[in-house]
């Protein structure tokens, strides 16, 4: 009771002010004139309420930064060896969120990702395989979603692979390299499950599984002599990677006020505020 009569003290408080408030008026000598100023100053009172949550759809910018992917490979059933893959660049999206309450909200967006594998199918061969895409999201947060400060989120994504890029290597020396854009040796859409969690200022942390096969097992092309060759025929790879991911530009995150209520006095360029 006490808190909610406070905003109307301090009202009567400002206007048993302005009752005793007088100018004042300097005269100087007999023969100058006498100078009255008058300065009328504006006084507002606005009464209001925090929201209890980030309202509307805001926009958060980052990505997967730092990626190290992980590779389950078979060749007509049998285990290939394959080699962790780290990737830096370039990995980054922006994600549209929306706040249904304080600790639940949804978001998608669009991130640009480097994703693939390294294998090692005999001792002398190495390849590298790596594909660009553009993916959405549409994924779940629970936890402090309006403040930022802990969150868990999961959800499903589709990246369109948008440009292939092979590496061979034999004996460590770099013998043949090519990128082709939309190619068929892997397939268009790739769909994706993860899970995460957020931590303030903007970190997080971030695993993702790919239950699609990375090649396209009906890719043909053509060999120097000539010939059809299926060369991912028998070849099946699913990819998890672990990224760490970060948010900060646009992220404008905010506390929501214990004091739902707040009053704000308002004269000339001075302001005063009370949350009650």
């Amino acid at each position: 009771m006490k808190c909610k009569l406070l905003p109307l003290f301090l009202v009567l408080l400002l206007i048993g002010c302005s009752v005793f408030a007088q100018d004042k008026k300097d005269s100087v000598g007999q023969a100058a004139a006498d100078t009255t100023v008058e300065k009328t100053t504006a006084f507002t009172l606005i009464f209001g309420k925090y929201p209890k949550h980030r309202e509307g759809i805001y926009v958060t910018h980052g990505g997967d930064g730092p990626l190290l992917s992980f590779a389950s490979m078979k060749e007509n059933g049998e285990h290939v060896r394959n080699i962790p893959r780290f990737t830096i660049f370039f990995n980054i999206g922006s994600n549209f969120n929306k706040d249904f309450s304080k600790n639940f909200g949804i978001f998608t967006g669009i991130n640009l990702k480097n994703i693939g594998l390294i294998s090692k199918p005999t001792d002398s061969l190495k390849l590298k395989q790596r594909v660009y895409t553009f993916g959405v999201p549409l994924g779940v947060k629970i936890g402090d979603v309006t403040g930022g400060s802990f969150f868990f989120f999961a959800g499903g994504e589709i990246d369109l692979a948008f440009n292939y890029k092979e590496k061979q290597f034999v004996d460590g020396d770099k013998v043949h390299k090519f990128n082709e854009w939309f190619s068929d040796r892997t397939p268009l859409l790739m769909p994706s499950l993860f899970a995460g969690i957020r931590v303030n200022p903007g970190f997080g942390l971030k695993v993702q599984y790919y239950p699609q096969n990375f090649f396209n097992q009906d890719f043909k092309t053509k060999d120097k002599g000539g010939n059809t060759i299926y060369p991912y025929k028998n070849l099946e790879a699913n990819l998890v990677f672990v990224t760490l991911g970060y948010n900060f530009s646009g992220i404008n995150y905010f506390k929501v006020k214990k004091k739902r209520h707040y009053m704000k006095m308002k004269s000339g360029k001075a302001e005063f505020e009370v949350n009650y």
